[in-house]
């Protein structure tokens, strides 16, 4: 909009990038004005971009005494009547409104004047003062009302970016480099640059445009690093975009100093960006906390088994008593419940399956089965815990795409062998896509062996006599035959065949399969592999 032009309409104009991030902190007089009905005209434009507080009408003299800077004050021009209606008397009344930092004056026509008073005209023009005209058709309490549904929409806009910056900063979490990925998402929403600053005082992530380099930060890190409690600490530097420069220390929960994240901005950051840096702040110092003083017991528990794998097996009464003690930490349990060892398996899609990190799929496991003893395997997970395993945590299991195996109770040293029998019974978990306990599990070889495998070796063992024309006949003198452990007598009764037709059958089986129906090692097969070729109809 030209500046000084007579009759120039209010219109509604596509926001620049800077006048959105604008709008993320505060109402700018272009930004109403451009909201209000077009019958209002703009007079004198000093300065459309200055921030908005509020509307306020009047008609006092002086109302500056009343006013905040920042306020569109409107008036139908009751002080600019009689002795205020002199040249004197309008300047002297702009000048006010000037000096107390009145973002425009709105002037409405009728019932007083029909027209802007020259003089007032002449007079905003001299003084900087946003001058707009407020025909009889656009009531003053219509501007006001106008203005708080602007600030409301406007603060709802507020809490949906920052909302959606949240889970911006979640997701930053769980990728793979979470500092550098936390970082990259500050400095996207917010205009800064950032430094993340181990306790060492090497730098261990940065982003955005020019950020401050770590010997330029060493005054304020060596303030931060020697204070305690919660605390900032403020600098600036001449460089474009380091103006204001604010220190933020992380801190374990004992209040000891972690390292510190620097933000850098060319002005001082609006309240909505302060509290996305708090937010960010926060999941920083948790990071840090993980990387050093969270989770203890598990890192314990890793180190003293890795360096001294014998201490189970063969360890003192102390030894395996402070391994219990890790263990029941890293479970959140008591050293007296016993244990069960869960492997999962995907049968479907998993709906938050990560493929280039682990960190989602852990935490979501450790929610689940409430334990910090969680391994990621090619197969699916691995996981130790204290819990049942109850059908809701099951149920929540396969939503997600999974089957479970879950293990007998046992106690710390017969962990490895619950886990093979676990592992045991994993083919069949996904061959049945079926959930099993392995206390609930017959244990046999075809049970172990799973429907997909059986079919395999019976695919494999009995393929000669699987050809249509043998199949009824061979496999079904074949199956009685081994169930009476290859008594002829027996067989043929139960078969009720003769002896001599049973006999001539098992030798075309034996020619077949070319194999000795004699040797155990064989009947086993053979037997195994016809409980998965059951009679043609």
């Amino acid at each position: 909009m030209a500046a000084d032009t007579k009759g120039q309409r209010v219109r509604s104009l596509p926001l620049s990038n800077e006048e959105v991030e604008s709008r993320f902190r505060s109402v700018t007089l272009a930004q109403f004005l451009a909201e209000l009905p077009d019958e209002l005209t703009i007079l004198h434009d000093a300065n459309l971009q200055a921030r908005l507080r509020w509307v306020e009408p009047s008609e006092l003299a002086d109302p500056t005494p009343y006013l905040m800077d920042g306020e569109f004050v409107l008036t139908a021009g009751l002080p600019l009547l009689g002795e205020g209606g002199t040249a004197d008397a309008i300047d002297a009344y702009v000048e006010r409104l000037a000096g107390a930092k009145v973002c425009a004056l709105g002037f409405g026509l009728t019932p007083y004047h029909h027209e802007v008073p020259p003089a007032l005209a002449a007079s905003c023009r001299r003084h900087g003062l946003t001058l707009v005209e407020v025909p009889p058709t656009v009531p003053f309490a219509a501007i006001g009302l106008q203005f708080a549904q602007l600030l409301e929409s406007d603060s709802a806009k507020v809490f949906r970016q920052l909302a959606e910056t949240n889970r911006m900063l979640m997701r930053s979490v769980l990728s793979p480099r979470p500092d550098q990925e936390v970082l990259g998402t500050l400095v996207q929403r917010v205009p800064c640059w950032a430094v993340l600053v181990g306790a060492d005082g090497k730098v261990r992530a940065r982003a955005g445009s020019n950020p401050a380099d770590v010997v330029t930060l060493g005054p304020l890190l060596q303030r931060l690093f020697s204070g305690s409690g919660p605390r900032v600490e403020l600098d600036s530097y001449p460089s474009p975009g380091s103006e204001s420069v604010v220190g933020h220390p992380l801190r374990s929960t004992r209040d000891v100093n972690l390292g510190a994240l620097v933000i850098g901005s060319a002005e001082r950051l609006s309240p909505a960006h302060n509290n996305i840096v708090s937010s960010a702040v926060g999941l920083l110092e948790l990071l840090s906390r993980q990387r050093t003083s969270g989770s203890l017991a598990p890192s314990q528990l890793a180190t003293a088994l890795l360096l001294h794998p014998e201490t189970l097996a063969t360890g003192t009464a102390r030894e395996v008593s402070a391994a219990k003690d890790l263990l029941a930490q890293s479970l959140g349990s008591t050293r007296s419940a016993p244990m069960r060892v869960v492997q999962g398996v995907n049968v479907d899609a998993p709906q938050w399956r990560s493929s280039d990190s682990p960190v989602r799929e852990l935490l979501q496991w450790r929610r689940i089965f409430d334990t910090k003893l969680v391994e990621i395997t090619e197969y699916g997970f691995a996981a130790v815990t204290r819990l049942k395993v109850d059908d809701a945590a099951v149920a929540e299991a396969q939503r997600l795409g999974w089957r479970l195996v879950i293990g007998d109770p046992v106690e710390l040293n017969s962990l490895p062998a619950a886990y093979q029998r676990v592992g045991a019974l994993r083919a069949r978990a996904r061959a049945t896509a079926e959930t099993l306990r392995v206390d609930s599990v017959t244990w046999s070889v075809t049970g172990l062996l799973g429907r997909e495998a059986g079919a395999m070796l019976a695919g494999q063992v009995l393929a000669p006599l699987l050809e249509p024309e043998r199949q009824d006949a061979l496999l079904d003198v074949l199956r009685g035959w081994l169930a009476q452990n290859g008594n002829w007598d027996a067989t043929a009764k139960a078969l009720g065949l003769h002896r001599n037709s049973v006999r001539r059958q098992i030798g075309v089986v034996a020619e077949l399969l070319d194999r000795d129906l004699n040797d155990a090692q064989t009947r086993a097969d053979l037997w195994i592999a016809l409980q998965y070729s059951p009679p043609a109809p």
